[in-house]
């Protein structure tokens, strides 16, 4: 089970590996702008390849827990990645074998007498980076191996979709410290899995298997470690492929964000955005569509 260390901070992990996507593209940290090795720590890396951005929460000696830098990074890339019509997908995973292990406990409780609640407190930027992640108007795909806890299972819920390696542990904290999770947050989580797994989950802040996660719905796909990262790319290059007005449209319509006036809207994008009309001549021509609505 994970627990903070003595400083208070997530313990250590295993050595660092690769992560998913990190071969190519381009490079920015927590701390600004990098190059593609950049390895300060506390930083959120992102690297754009063929339409797919990794982000890569970076602090493997800290099993990646979030810092307030971090938490305010991941905001700030993620309105740059959906102003790129370049790209079509954003996968989120972990350095080093561990996806995250929450907040740093030590810097939460550094700042506690400051008011967790305001707008620069700890809880009020997870929060923000997580409604930022669940509001990107493109498919998010959260890569888990290893620990995806408290504030990781935070954001890999506020993903689209959730892939996880065998020997993966989920859990959400709170109730180790006192804190009182947020109410979106608890809707999203439930929304997820039920009233019945949430209220395990937070009621007893214990750590679950992947087996169960996948049972419950918290994850969607769960592979050998081995082969996690070809399946996410294959899958990664097919959202990539298929028509992000349906895409946009469905996410609208699946989280319940969507506006009255709004399936208007997206019925007038099919008949004037042109992908409808690609979609279907490419299928009457057998041939791969070219899907080029960029919103």
């Amino acid at each position: 089970m994970v627990l903070p260390s003595a400083d208070g901070s997530a313990e250590s992990a295993a050595p660092a590996g690769v992560p998913v996507g990190t071969s190519a593209g381009t490079a920015a940290s927590a701390h600004g702008p990098a190059g593609p090795d950049d390895g300060s720590p506390g930083s959120v890396l992102c690297r754009v390849a063929e339409g797919v951005a990794t982000l890569t929460l970076h602090r493997p000696a800290k099993r990646n827990a979030m810092t307030a830098a971090m938490w305010r990074r991941l905001p700030e890339l993620l309105e740059r990645l959906a102003a790129d019509p370049a790209v079509r997908v954003v996968l989120l995973t972990g350095s080093g074998g561990t996806f995250c292990a929450g907040a740093d406990i030590g810097e939460l409780g550094a700042r506690l007498g400051d008011g967790d609640g305001g707008p620069g407190g700890p809880q009020s930027l997870a929060v923000a980076a997580e409604e930022a992640l669940a509001a990107f108007p493109k498919p998010t795909l959260a890569v888990i191996r290893g620990y995806c806890v408290g504030g990781g299972c935070q954001l890999a819920a506020a993903c689209d979709l959730r892939f996880a390696a065998e020997g993966s542990s989920f859990g959400i904290t709170p109730a180790r410290l006192g804190i009182v999770y947020p109410q979106g947050s608890t809707r999203r989580l439930t929304s997820l899995v039920g009233p019945a797994t949430a209220k395990y989950l937070l009621f007893s802040a214990e750590l679950i298997g992947a087996e169960r996660a996948l049972r419950t719905g918290l994850i969607d796909e769960l592979l050998p470690g081995g082969e996690l990262d070809g399946r996410v790319a294959e899958f990664a290059r097919v959202l990539a492929s298929r028509s992000l007005l349906t895409q946009r449209a469905a996410k609208e319509f699946a989280d319940g964000t969507a506006a009255p006036d709004r399936a208007a809207h997206w019925a007038e994008q099919a008949r004037t955005g042109g992908d409808t009309a690609e979609g279907v001549t490419a299928f009457l021509e057998r041939r791969a569509p070219r899907f080029t609505w960029s919103g």
